[in-house]
């Protein structure tokens, strides 16, 4: 028998050498007893599972999923990984793909537990502001299924940066000085400062969103499950709140029709009274929760560039880089486009640079973000700070990159392909030209597609600077 000893449950980097070694080496799964920390066992040797200079290669989605995995909280765990491991190494290298096999569904059935807990700590953490002699920090109290509050961590260091804060959990404290992340013994709940300045804005915000006619229990319970409510100051409202719907239901059915809007930019208060409106209206969209898509992205992403450009570039959505850093087109098609930008004689300075839809849109695999396309209901929800944006900024031009975007100018669907390089009118006597986005040219394998689909974008980008420099010259056709 071999013994692996873990130095921690969701060790990962320990988990990969030992497995590495133990396959090349040829060890059946069932000789191998995983052990973690000083968790004993009476039927393990410690003999240390021997070294291999040996190397190959396994699936990359068996890594993500096992990435995943290895945060779940079963003893089992680490010998349902390497026995799938050792399965793929002996044969059955499209294992991964047989959803119906009992170790694979089970792997499938933990990844997916892991990634909801995730999720829920992400959604239900509440933190409470402490003030002592070393200055003000935020502490949360948050009890998680599964071993995620390593891997959980830089999701809230990139949400709350500059804040100092302390997230305490049963089996593992993390904590954020502003500049350093530090990962620390478990706490108890004692330890949570009973004084919480910020339970009353919670519960203010709970009641504002509550829709009694939507109310669906079942739904809501399986959001927020009630084992959470304990550490959430809106739930003390919800009972209340739910023996009231029926009621609230039938007032807002009897009151007369109002016409919907989706969000409004309030005035300037009286410590932004000099503010712009530019300013006011992305502070008004840094809390947008038009959408659910507010609830896994790191930040809004609002647009950036010159206030009454007579060029905007509405793009799709923000893509990973972008929403860690709060800037639209920073990534590797913001690359792309800088540089056709350059080729056609336009500085992005000059420039007014947006997107359709504000929050990046994604699918969690392993610790990668797959990027996915919004949908025709995100579009249109996020449309509405598109338009303010388009008030502000009274561009001559509007170009389109990609169907997304061409979708949000216009309202209906649009294709590339007949609509590219047409001037179309916008209402307002706003006008708008359409071509690809710039992530279409890194999808391009073929080395003569990419450099001539790269010279017709840099021939878009160029048509539209003469445009708004004339504004004439250009077939017309209706949106």
């Amino acid at each position: 028998m071999t013994t692996v000893r873990l130095g921690f449950a969701a060790d990962w980097a320990g988990f990969r050498a030992a497995a590495r070694n133990l396959a090349a080496a040829g060890a059946r799964p069932e000789t191998i007893t995983w052990l973690v920390g000083e968790e004993a066992n009476l039927f393990a040797d410690d003999t240390p599972p021997p070294p291999s200079e040996a190397s190959f290669t396994v699936p990359r989605r068996y890594v993500d999923l096992a990435e995943t995995v290895i945060m779940a909280r079963d003893p089992e765990r680490f010998a349902l990984l390497y026995g799938l491991l050792y399965r793929i190494r002996h044969g059955e290298s499209g294992l991964l793909q047989d959803a119906a096999d009992p170790a694979v569904h089970r792997a499938m059935m933990l990844a997916h537990a892991v990634r909801r807990d995730i999720h829920k700590m992400r959604a239900f953490v509440r933190f409470r502001e402490v003030s002592d002699d070393g200055g003000t920090r935020h502490v949360a109290w948050f009890e998680p299924d599964h071993h995620i509050v390593e891997a959980n961590a830089p999701f809230f260091v990139r949400r709350f940066a500059t804040l100092a804060w302390s997230i305490l959990t049963p089996e593992r404290s993390v904590h954020w000085d502003a500049e350093r992340l530090r990962l620390g013994p478990g706490a108890s709940r004692a330890d949570l400062p009973e004084d919480d300045r910020f339970a009353e804005c919670w519960q203010v915000y709970y009641r504002a969103i509550f829709n009694p006619a939507r109310l669906k229990i079942s739904a809501m319970l399986s959001e927020m499950p009630r084992k959470y409510w304990k550490n959430l100051p809106e739930a003390r409202d919800i009972p209340a709140l739910i023996a009231a719907a029926g009621a609230r239901t039938e007032g807002m059915l009897a009151a007369p029709a109002t016409t919907p809007r989706l969000a409004r930019i309030r005035a300037p208060a009286a410590d932004d009274a000099q503010a712009t409106p530019w300013a006011i209206l992305k502070n008004q969209a840094q809390v947008c929760r038009n959408c659910p898509l507010w609830e896994h992205a790191t930040q809004t992403v609002f647009g950036e560039g010159e206030i009454g450009a007579a060029i905007m570039l509405v793009g799709e959505q923000p893509g990973d880089q972008e929403d860690l850093a709060g800037r639209p087109f920073i990534g590797p098609a913001g690359q792309v486009l800088d540089h056709a930008l350059r080729a056609a004689g336009l500085e992005r300075s000059a420039l007014y640079i947006t997107n359709a839809v504000k929050h990046f849109k994604f699918e969690p695999r392993g610790r990668r973000r797959i990027h996915q396309k919004p949908n025709d209901a995100e579009i249109e929800v996020c449309r509405f700070w598109l338009d303010q944006e388009r008030e502000l900024i009274e561009p001559r031009l509007t170009v389109a990159l990609g169907a997304t975007a061409g979708r949000a100018l216009l309202g209906r669907a649009v294709t590339i392909s007949r609509e590219r390089g047409r001037l179309i009118d916008l209402p307002g006597g706003a006008r708008a030209l359409i071509t690809v986005h710039p992530s279409y040219l890194l999808r391009l394998s073929d080395a003569a597609a990419k450099r001539r689909e790269y010279a017709a974008f840099v021939r878009d980008l160029r048509l539209a600077a003469e445009m708004a420099a004339t504004g004439m010259g250009l077939q017309h056709s209706e949106p």
